[in-house]
């Protein structure tokens, strides 16, 4: 299978990529349910939420290095085990340090995932199909986020707040089990480079060193903060303001049905606006509105600022992961995107442990303006970064690629 032909992989990726991430959707808000029944306050939840990101931080670039020089299908089915195994074993758990340690299995499983679903996109297609794809892959994403939500209000609530929560983690094991209906003959194994044919590893600081790879890092990290604050904190907004538990999360699946519509429509839009332009513009309005989900609003125009900041959001992911795979080495892509879900997960560490310590001192909506901060710093990250970065030749390259043109001057 070359880059540019089409035989259902992607497809199927989406399929698998819909059902992991709608039980991680389903489990996330479920897990704060069920710390706060067992008694958590709101650091408490910035803990627990911010241990899902914690295995990950450090296994994310071995696991990319990995990638970059073998087959990316086999971390799929890993990665589905260690979600389904989290989701069922959290659960179950009875106390909150067990809690947080199934967060983390959960998190690793999700970055399994992740790394060989975004090394296996990139590996696949063409240069000019990986805005596409890659819009078509967080798909996936975006529909798990409009059905987890809804499964987990309809299934959270009523006077055993503990045992319901449990439940809807029990069924989020299960729904994560599904993907592997879709995971055969994803990859083609014929195109994999043995190790030795592919060469020396490149350095992580080589990489980092590229233009236009850190912005895509950083901007990555603000919009995915803003999603995982937003859906674990959403929830303790909804205790505070009695929003009921479904209500909640209808409103979550109405920020990622934005999303989807905005990955559909991709194209057109980076068409008529360009990367740098579409990337500032969205992650400028995602601040203004991250910041305004604090003010005490109707819950109607609360989905309403959901379903434009969902549409924003949708945006900043998959330009995210083209930008960084264009930017690096040929032999390192996966290695830069794994760097890139260390700045995630770096961001989903620290962000709800911040988010808990500013709800804790200044009330629960004030970790919505210091996301609305974090995006107005990735608006002006954006406007800075190439629009088309500049390619990093592999060490091996012949010196001729390293010649200087007009417009690197």
């Amino acid at each position: 299978m070359r880059p540019g032909e089409t035989r259902g992989w992607l497809l199927r990726l989406v399929i698998a990529f819909t059902f992991t991430q709608g039980a991680v959707s389903m489990a996330r808000p479920a897990v704060s349910y069920r710390a706060l029944a067992l008694g958590a306050d709101e650091r408490a939840v910035g803990v627990i939420a911010a241990a899902y990101a914690l295995l990950p931080l450090f296994a994310a670039v071995p696991l990319g290095r990995r990638t970059d020089h073998g087959r990316c299908a086999p971390l799929l089915p890993a990665g589905v085990v260690l979600i389904a195994g989290g989701c069922a074993m959290s659960g179950r758990a009875d106390s909150l340090a067990a809690m947080a340690a199934w967060s983390g299995v959960m998190g690793l499983g999700h970055l399994c995932f992740v790394i060989g679903g975004q090394s296996l996109v990139a590996r696949q297609s063409a240069p000019h199909e990986q805005d596409r794809n890659f819009g078509h892959f967080t798909i996936g994403v975006s529909l798990g986020q409009l059905i987890g939500p809804i499964a987990a209000g309809l299934l959270i609530g009523g006077p055993d707040m503990a045992g319901s929560s449990a439940l809807a983690l029990l069924v989020a094991g299960a729904v994560a089990a599904v993907s592997f209906t879709s995971l055969w003959r994803i990859e083609d194994r014929t195109a994999v480079k043995s190790r030795t044919a592919q060469g020396e590893r490149v350095p992580v600081g080589r990489i980092l060193r590229a233009r236009g790879v850190p912005a895509g890092i950083f901007i990555s990290l603000a919009v995915l903060s803003a999603t995982d604050v937003l859906t674990a904190y959403l929830p303790v907004v909804g205790e505070h303001r009695d929003i009921a538990p479904s209500v909640v999360g209808l409103l979550l699946s109405v920020r990622a049905a934005a999303s989807i519509a905005c990955r559909l429509v991709l194209t057109p839009l980076l068409s008529w606006l360009g990367r740098t332009a579409l990337l500032t513009v969205t992650c400028l309005v995602g601040a203004v509105l991250c910041a305004g989900i604090a003010l005490p609003v109707p819950v109607w125009a609360l989905a309403l600022m959901l379903v434009v900041l969902g549409f924003c959001l949708g945006v900043g992911q998959p330009l995210s992961m083209t930008t960084v795979v264009q930017a690096a080495p040929d032999g390192a892509r996966s290695t830069a995107l794994a760097l890139r879900l260390t700045g995630n997960r770096l961001g989903q560490v620290a962000a709800p442990a911040t988010a808990g310590l500013v709800a804790g001192v200044a009330g629960v909506a004030a970790p919505f303006v210091m996301l609305g901060a974090l995006l107005l710093v990735s608006s002006a990250t954006a406007l800075r970064s190439p629009e088309r970065p500049a390619r990093v030749p592999d060490e091996g390259a012949r010196p001729r690629v390293r010649l200087r043109r007009k417009s690197d001057i």
